[in-house]
């Protein structure tokens, strides 16, 4: 039996996920599932099912729909907004946002994540740049010893914006802006060249990309075409936590920003 999700929501959601998904990092072991949902719209997998699973991103699906007074978790403009920003989160009172989110996620984790409390209430917002920079804790590995390995987890968690600048088989050749850090600050570097995958198997979720396309690119995978309102968006939510983020780790270093 083939579950069909209703709206483009689901299938939005299963297009970011999929990259950590296939990796093992996070999500159930459903990758070809995530993908199918991804590149088609359908799967024989319970959908809502499947998104519960994803244990970091659900309970922001939840809360943000909650405060939006949305029913549906998964309606395109809640995945939307988790995953690149959007109009949605206007709507929301952030600092409410924040401390709800961390009442549910504070009150589900171990020892391992003790810095989940009210004091990032002002870092947090309704986004997956706050799930990376403020949830997980690398950021809070970046000084405490070599910092190349936690770099390069942040950068590639984040969801960045890249466009095309050649087509290369299955993959294209995007021009992004990588995650840096100088010893103090995370910032974004000139805009360089990287390659992306966009098909395996002759299937993928944008796979006629081509040159002067924006995409959103997840770890080493294109989810999704964006407009240049998405690209804005996607910009100026990067920015927001990036800044948050660098005043929470100038105050743990003691060091005024």
């Amino acid at each position: 039996m083939t579950h069909a999700p209703s709206g483009p929501g689901p299938k939005l959601f299963a297009r970011y996920a999929y990259a950590p998904n296939e990796l093992g990092y996070c999500g159930p072991a459903e990758a070809a599932s995530m993908f199918e949902l991804g590149a088609t719209g359908s799967t024989g997998a319970d959908v809502v099912a499947l998104a519960r699973r994803f244990h970091g991103a659900w309970p922001y699906l939840t809360t943000l729909a909650e405060l939006a007074g949305l029913d549906d978790p998964l309606d395109e403009r809640v995945v939307r907004a988790y995953w690149i920003g959007g109009p949605l989160l206007r709507e929301v009172d952030q600092l409410r946002f924040g401390e709800r989110l961390l009442a549910t996620i504070g009150s589900q984790a171990g020892h391992y994540w003790q810095h989940l409390t009210d004091s990032l209430v002002t870092e947090a917002s309704a986004t997956h740049g706050f799930h990376v920079f403020g949830v997980y804790p690398w950021t809070r590995l970046l000084s405490s010893g070599p910092a190349e390995q936690p770099l390069y987890v942040l950068d590639n968690c984040r969801i960045r914006w890249g466009r095309v600048v050649a087509r290369d088989g299955d993959h294209v050749i995007a021009r992004s802006r990588r995650l840096t850090w100088n010893g103090r600050r995370l910032g974004l570097s000139p805009a360089g060249r990287e390659r992306v995958r966009i098909v395996v198997e002759g299937a993928g979720f944008v796979p006629d990309a081509g040159p002067g396309d924006w995409l959103a690119l997840h770890w080493d995978w294109a989810c999704d075409r964006l407009s240049p309102a998405d690209v804005a968006r996607l910009r100026y939510w990067t920015r927001w936590q990036l800044r948050a983020t660098n005043l929470r780790l100038a105050d743990e270093d003691g060091v005024e920003d």
